[in-house]
């Protein structure tokens, strides 16, 4: 049984994503919160499998409560999707690289919110390619990077350093087996083996990876 935490300050998008969780079988709500500090204290007290975490909420923002989940030995085991009204939403990138391991807007329809739930907790990310994509554009598009290539960038293949860009593009295995012409077993397997690689936490750290290494255009 999934175990999720609502973390959101309107209290209609918790109605909602309550009554998504406690209607779909094989998961059940851990508890809410309308701020990021209680949303903090909840998640060390419960130790959900996955908190839906708000990035504008008042007391701490998002950001800075996905910190603290995150930073903390005792919720190592979980994780955290991070909802927005904006696609455009500044602090995506951020997310990503405090640990998120997925980034929806909140009109996402409701399967793939319950699958982005499911994925986070098999280790994987479910985000709208079309948000990676507008976000690493953005942050290209403010001029020259530091570049920080991974440590173990070297260890990868040829074929997984392609793969990671194409993550880094915000792909999924499904649209990386067509670009690559290979079947989506194979992306899977390819993506598995660079996570590993890499000691990624997840897909979404993959996008990280990816950009701040300069394989994302």
């Amino acid at each position: 049984m999934i175990t999720v935490l609502i973390v959101d300050d309107q209290d209609l998008v918790r109605l909602g994503l309550r009554a998504l969780i406690e209607n779909e079988d094989g998961m059940t709500l851990a508890g809410e919160a309308a701020d990021g500090l209680a949303g903090v204290d909840l998640a060390r007290r419960l130790v959900p499998d996955v908190v839906l975490l708000d990035i504008r909420m008042p007391g701490i923002d998002g950001i800075t409560a996905l910190r603290r989940i995150t930073e903390d030995p005792a919720l190592a085991g979980t994780r955290v999707v991070m909802l927005t009204t904006f696609e455009h939403d500044e602090y995506v990138f951020d997310a990503l690289h405090r640990g998120a391991s997925g980034f929806l807007l909140k009109d996402t329809a409701p399967a793939d919110l319950l699958r982005a739930i499911r994925a986070a907790v098999d280790g994987g990310a479910l985000m709208s390619p079309s948000v990676t994509r507008k976000v690493v554009r953005e942050f290209v598009a403010k001029g020259p990077r530091t570049l920080k290539p991974h440590p173990r960038l070297g260890a990868l293949t040829g074929r997984e350093r392609q793969i990671l860009s194409l993550v880094g593009e915000g792909l999924s295995n499904d649209e990386i087996a067509g670009r690559l012409v290979i079947s989506p077993a194979t992306a899977r397997t390819h993506v598995s083996r660079t996570m590993v690689k890499l000691g990624a936490r997840d897909r979404a750290q993959l996008v990280v990876f990816a950009f701040r290494s300069g394989l994302t255009d």
